[in-house]
């Protein structure tokens, strides 16, 4: 690329500076509603004549989504490292939304397990190539901020699915919420076409370092594993709790609808979180302040194991809630700021991917408690004690590239 053609390329990037973060946090949101909706959608499957689909049967189509996602997030980071993050999120949006909508016309649970895995690996590349656009765009250098608010997008997405779920299916069933999930790429994609940025490092500089190796090289090979470590216990708490929390309450003696009112609270917990934790990282810096809200998710989850009546337990999930989800957002922001440029998108969908890992044993964990009849309170115990293992492992990231 010329001189001339590259500082054209950069001083376009810099005018549309502006739209990163909406168009990111517009695809984010996409995502979140994309991986939610198989939720949505499972009780309505698993009555569905012409399939007979079994529980057991509707694990493993979940389960393998799940692998899809990571092995997207493992595969796409590293890739738009190289071929760019413009494209990159141009191809992974257009990707998940052509196999969505294919969902809608599964003939099988098999043809459509297939189709959520392959959905599965661009859905899992939106975050860590987002992440890396928002952190390299981010105003005044407010990491953090720009970070927490745009995972804000993941969970309006999954409420949005949720409620779009309670309207549509009961009255024109399952298949229309995948086809109403693919539509909103119509007016992505010329959007990203037109506005979206490619990320100047990419655009200027373009060294060949091979980013994968960047990431076990000294200066970074402790800060790496330490991350992933924190990634796998911050996505545990994550997907453990909202799998189960309505049932460990119930197990505590609380009725079932003030269980599932309970889990409303925490997401409700989750956004607040996101909103002051970014600030706040802005601010005594991101090792701290993850290390901190961390050590939060430990103290309130703990705290759940004594039981009140009312507004306390609320309270106290809510609290729980501030910390969990966004302590594990805090982590990402952390990556984007402790790596190189060029090989941000890799630590990030590295982290993202390895820590699928507590994704996916999240469920499995608090399904065993529950069926051991040892899920309160020793359950919370347990998620107390995860999120000691995350704050540790994040102690462990070198506060410089010295190491």
């Amino acid at each position: 690329m010329s001189t001339n053609s590259t500082a054209s390329s950069v001083g376009e990037g810099t005018r549309n500076a502006g739209w990163v973060l909406p168009l990111c946090w517009a695809a984010v949101t996409l995502e979140g509603a994309d991986l939610v909706v198989l939720g949505v959608v499972m009780p309505s499957l698993l009555r569905y004549p012409e399939w007979g689909l079994h529980p057991a049967t509707g694990s493993i189509i979940a389960t393998v989504g799940l692998l899809g996602v990571m092995v997207g997030a493992l595969s796409v980071g590293p890739l738009t490292d190289l071929i760019g993050r413009r494209r990159g999120m141009l191809i992974t949006v257009v990707a998940f939304s052509l196999l969505t909508l294919l969902c809608a016309v599964a003939p099988d649970p098999w043809t459509f397990g297939a189709l959520r895995f392959l959905a599965g690996i661009p859905l899992g590349g939106v975050l860590p190539v987002a992440l890396a656009l928002v952190n390299e765009y981010a105003k005044g250098g407010r990491v953090g901020t720009a970070t927490t608010t745009l995972m804000i997008g993941y969970h309006v997405g999954a409420v949005l699915t949720s409620l779009l779920g309670i309207v549509v299916i009961p009255n024109l069933g399952w298949r229309l919420m995948f086809v109403l999930l693919a539509l909103p790429s119509l007016v992505l994609v010329p959007l990203l076409l037109r506005f979206l940025p490619e990320s100047t490092w990419y655009l200027a500089e373009r060294p060949e370092a091979n980013p994968v190796r960047t990431l076990f090289q000294p200066g970074y090979r402790r800060a790496t594993l330490a991350f992933w470590l924190a990634s796998i216990m911050g996505l545990l708490l994550v997907y453990g709790l909202n799998t189960w929390l309505p049932e460990i309450m119930r197990a505590a003696g609380y009725g079932l609808r003030a269980g599932l009112a309970l889990l409303l609270v925490l997401n409700l917990g989750a956004i607040l979180g996101m909103l002051v934790a970014g600030w706040v990282g802005d601010r005594i810096g991101l090792r701290p302040a993850t290390m901190l809200w961390f050590v939060g998710a430990m103290v309130f989850l703990a705290l759940l194991t004594v039981k009140v009546a009312g507004v306390g337990i609320a309270v106290s999930v809510l609290l729980a809630g501030v910390f969990v989800f966004s302590a594990q957002v805090l982590v990402y922001a952390y990556i984007g700021q402790r790596y190189p440029t060029w090989a941000r998108g890799t630590a990030l969908g590295s982290a993202s991917g390895v820590g699928r890992i507590g994704a996916i044993s999240g469920p499995l964990v608090g399904g065993a408690l529950l069926s051991a009849g040892i899920a309160y309170p020793w359950g919370f115990y347990l998620f107390a004690a995860v999120a000691a293992v995350a704050a540790l492992a994040v102690f462990l990231v070198p506060a410089t590239v010295r190491e």
